[in-house]
């Protein structure tokens, strides 16, 4: 009669496990960088909820691979199992909150591609 949970028709569209992921991929040498930090901290103090990782490219090129950054700030968004968005950003904090905000609000939302799936589970592994 009923429908066991067995029956879901797709995992996709299920509630993430884990907090989502918010990654900035710097370098120590970039001046954007390094003014963009103390907005991605404050950023992070206002979603307690979120996860906000700081990963500089240089000092963790194991973890980085082969993902080629060739503008900073280049931002991950992950739901906990899936990126959502990996790319460079307007290094203001209205925009990435924005982006964050409409993520978290469309769950349907397409996953990004196959290199910034490996990504996230190289900086989830590395954490």
């Amino acid at each position: 009669m009923g429908m066991g949970s067995a029956a879901a028709p797709s995992s996709a569209h299920l509630p993430s496990s884990g907090p989502w992921w918010v990654v900035c991929l710097c370098a120590q040498w970039c001046g954007a960088c390094r003014e963009y930090r103390g907005v991605f901290e404050e950023l992070a103090g206002d979603w307690p909820q979120v996860r906000f990782e700081w990963v500089d490219v240089e000092d963790e090129e194991n973890v980085v691979g082969e993902v080629d950054v060739e503008t900073f700030p280049t931002i991950l968004i992950a739901d906990g199992q899936v990126a959502r968005f990996l790319g460079p950003v307007l290094p203001q904090a209205q925009v990435l909150g924005r982006m964050l905000q409409g993520m978290r609000g469309d769950p349907g939302a397409p996953a990004a591609d196959a290199q910034a799936q490996a990504l996230f589970r190289r900086i989830a592994a590395s954490r």
